[in-house]
């Protein structure tokens, strides 16, 4: 797997028993310890991922946040410094280009965080509607992630950090210039797992001194990417190429809280999100609970009766349920909560009933 994309951790998953995949073209540990025990560690202790592969895009100029509200289809105008938002660049039609997290460093400059197979993509897009007194550069190189996720995360974190008290990050929020093991990191409480935690953004060369330093810890134990996708999935967070895709709106995946078309400013996607909004989108993401055997993988078609209906995007069993779940793309006049339908699992329709979602929610004490 020479030809794979390697993060500047790559080096390390070995110490720790890693197994890797190709994950997009990056070669990634999809586990180490094992998928269970790894999301068990992240929903009860602390968990730390390696997600230097997605996207950084710096933008910057006086013209920043008139930019970002064409291309961002949130309200970024919101933003105060320090403050983070989740929001999605969209196609004229309300496809996702990709879903994003915005960060404002001042009035002229923002970073992006975009999805590793998105970065080129989103690069260019962005580019290619390039505003007045406004750059972008992608520093997805220069800048590695890492993630430190599970009620122990702030403790934990707090033992390494030198100069700045986590218990005053709100979520959503940022700082910069943050000593992280030694090393300056930009920390803000924000992750992709239901739970309470930290994304750390520092220098390429500085992460593998965050890494050794958060798993001296007792209590931190390095996961994998299985265990990244079951814990996202129980918390109804999107994963794009899944619930998000150029041929999938924001709507229809079930984040209109991040679209905002009452916003002044025209954005693309806007007229068609907007009238998605007011009167429904023709297709909705809904939770499924298999009755019968058997897990909904990704693409396994949906059918009330003989008629198709839709697709799942994600299924497994999960974990901390420990039943068959799946989210499924589905034409909105059976979007029922309660109905049974069937999906096809090896040649076989095998009932399922839509559910209540997300799967798992953070206790509030927590």
């Amino acid at each position: 797997m020479s030809h794979l994309k390697k993060t500047p951790l790559y080096d390390e998953y070995k110490t720790h028993g890693a197994k890797t995949i190709d994950f997009g073209g990056w070669d990634l540990p999809v586990q180490f310890s094992g998928i269970k025990e790894e999301h068990e560690s992240v929903r009860t202790k602390a968990g730390l991922f390696d997600v230097s592969h997605m996207g950084e895009l710096l933008v910057e100029g006086s013209g920043s946040l008139s930019y970002l509200q064409k291309m961002a289809t949130n309200d970024v105008s919101k933003l105060k410094d320090g403050k983070a938002q989740y929001s999605a660049l969209c196609y004229e039609d309300g496809g996702t280009v990709d879903d994003i997290i915005i960060y404002r460093r001042n009035e002229n400059s923002y970073l992006l965080v975009v999805n590793a197979a998105n970065i080129e993509k989103d690069f260019e897009w962005l580019q290619e509607h390039l505003g007045t007194d406004v750059r972008i550069s992608n520093k997805s190189e220069e800048i590695a992630q890492l993630a430190l996720q599970g009620p122990k995360a702030e403790e934990n974190l707090q033992k390494i950090t030198e100069n700045t008290d986590l218990k005053e990050l709100k979520f959503f929020s940022f700082k910069e210039d943050v000593s992280v093991a030694g090393v300056p990191a930009l920390v803000s409480r924000t992750g992709y797992t239901g739970e309470d935690g930290f994304e750390i953004y520092c220098r390429s060369k500085d992460a593998v001194q965050i890494w050794k330093a958060l798993l001296a810890l007792e209590e931190v134990k390095p996961i994998g990417l299985g265990a990244r996708d079951t814990l996202r999935f129980e918390a109804g967070l999107a994963l794009y190429g899944q619930e998000l895709s150029p041929s999938i709106t924001p709507i229809e995946a079930g984040i209109g809280f991040a679209v905002k078309t009452d916003k002044e400013e025209d954005f693309f996607g806007k007229s068609v999100l907007k009238e998605q909004k007011e009167n429904g989108a023709p297709r909705k993401l809904v939770g499924l609970e298999m009755i019968g055997r058997g897990i909904p993988r990704h693409g396994y078609k949906v059918f009330s009766g003989e008629q198709e209906i839709g697709a799942v995007t994600t299924g497994t069993q999960s974990p901390t349920l420990n039943k068959a779940v799946g989210y499924a793309l589905i034409d909105a006049a059976y979007a029922e909560i309660g109905d049974v339908l069937t999906v096809e699992i090896r040649n076989k329709r095998i009932e399922a009933k839509i559910t209540g979602t997300p799967f798992y929610k953070r206790p509030k004490n927590a």
